[in-house]
């Protein structure tokens, strides 16, 4: 997509724009806010991260009553209810965290601060502190967003020592997926990476980002949470159909449970030691799954015809 008022769900924007500060590492591109608002049309824009100041300078610019919160200026969206900060619900309450050590925003050699602040999303312990962090504040802005409006991130993908690590994917399997609306991909620019030569790369570099959008649903935040626990729940239950069956098939076709339990065993033992009663699970995704086991006999069982 090139710099016009049509949004796809490809976008690339080479030029950043007047809006924000260039030199703040990591900026997004003023013209992917440009057409999310050209598109999207809210009234109301919230960015609870807006670092240097773009999003909000093109909201203003359009006549958009926009807010800007960032941890550099006082706001925990960890820990500070945005609704409650800004006193009024928004039609877009949009965030571009920073992500995975990649560029640390605070503390020395960052953009602000002399030392590391705790809640900096750029200096979590683990990709799983990231991924339970992020889920907080994507609920945060989901509270913070009227209902029929939208809320979603900016987010790109990290291979570091080998291993890729999908934060897109993480947050669309921690959020309500009845509520997901869009998943577009931006192209990267002006990267660091672009200048440097890689001299053993297996896969391509990675020059994407996703932009992902939920429409938030009216309901209770009760019911949303029981809504998200059946939704996971059903997911681990899909899971370990699938993992029985593989086991199944493994072994021929057909085994009796002991040969199961062992082959369970075998594939996850450092999971199964915090599941006392995984066996328990195994034998009721058994019974519960007519359409895809056979009891062949007592203890015996097979993938169904």
């Amino acid at each position: 997509m090139n710099q016009s008022s049509s949004l796809t769900s490809i976008m690339s924007f080479p030029d950043r724009g007047p809006w924000g500060k260039s030199s703040w590492r990591g900026n997004a591109s003023g013209h992917v806010f440009k057409a999310l608002f050209e598109q999207l049309k809210p009234k109301v824009f919230i960015d609870p991260m807006v670092g240097s100041g773009t999003s909000v300078d093109v909201a203003r610019e359009m006549a958009i009553e926009a807010y800007g919160l960032d941890l550099h200026s006082g706001f925990n969206a960890l820990r500070d209810s945005i609704l409650q900060r800004v006193g009024k619900q928004a039609d877009l309450c949009f965030s571009h965290p920073p992500y995975g050590g990649m560029i640390k925003y605070s503390g020395p050699g960052g953009q602000w601060g002399d030392v590391a602040h705790p809640d900096d999303l750029s200096h979590c312990e683990s990709d799983e502190d990231f991924h339970c962090k992020m889920q907080a504040v994507l609920l945060n802005q989901r509270a913070a967003t009227k209902s029929g409006g939208h809320y979603g991130t900016l987010i790109g993908d990290w291979r570091r020592k080998g291993i890729y690590t999908s934060y897109m994917a993480e947050m669309l399997s921690r959020m309500p997926s009845d509520e997901l609306a869009a998943v577009l991909i931006k192209t990267q620019h002006n990267c660091v990476s672009d200048s440097r030569t890689y001299s053993k790369m297996t896969y391509p570099m990675i020059q994407h980002e996703y932009i992902l959008l939920w429409k938030k649903k009216a309901r209770p935040v009760l019911v949303l949470l029981a809504d998200m626990v059946s939704e996971q729940s059903r997911r681990v239950q899909g899971t370990w159909k699938n993992i029985v069956k593989a086991v199944l098939q493994g072994l021929g076709g057909k085994a009796t449970l002991e040969k199961i339990y062992a082959a369970v065993s075998n594939a996850a033992p450092e999971r199964l030691e915090t599941n006392q009663f995984w066996k328990e699970k195994v034998r009721q995704t058994l019974n519960q799954n007519a359409s895809v086991f056979q009891q062949l006999d007592r203890g015996l069982w097979a993938v169904a015809a």
